[in-house]
């Protein structure tokens, strides 16, 4: 009779070497060794770094100016985008009385190109850019502009 062998890990006796090593690879694997473990644990903080990065840098206030004032037709000239999920910049201040010229980028889409400003009379669909948002505004304040669903939004500040 053969000697029966047995693993020494569960005290299960098996009847050869190769059901013992099949056993032993099934059931007892090989754990992480603290090397292993140090390097998961090195990738896993670069990648909680990198994603934090992203969003301490992503993640501004989405406030600012992008007017460019032609002097020679004496308009103001914005231009918005879409950034985290809104307009940007999402606040503009404009001077009244001096016409003001909006353009939506390729950026925008959706619902997000019917732009209104409620407080000014302002409700304009731009299919595309070169179909710019044209207005005077004629009284001083803060207004918000939102699209037509009002999912997006922003403020215009009149000065």
């Amino acid at each position: 009779m053969a000697e029966k062998t047995y693993c020494e890990t569960c005290n299960r006796i098996f009847t050869n070497e190769d059901a013992l090593a099949m056993h032993n690879s099934a059931k007892h694997f090989k754990k992480e060794t603290p090397k292993n473990r140090k390097k998961i644990f090195i990738w896993i903080f670069i990648i909680v770094i990198l994603i934090s990065g992203y969003f301490l840098i992503s993640g501004k206030p989405l406030t600012g100016n992008s007017i460019n004032e032609d002097s020679e037709n004496s308009v103001q000239k914005i231009t918005l985008s879409f950034k985290n999920y809104n307009y940007y910049p999402n606040t503009i201040k404009v001077k009244q009385g001096i016409p003001v010229e909006i353009t939506l980028d390729n950026t925008i889409n959706g619902c997000f190109r019917s732009f209104n400003i409620n407080g000014l009379g302002v409700s304009v669909y731009s299919s595309n850019p070169s179909k710019t948002v044209k207005f005077t505004p004629d009284k001083k304040g803060s207004f918000e502009f939102a699209c037509g669903m009002r999912m997006g939004y922003g403020t215009i500040v009149v000065e």
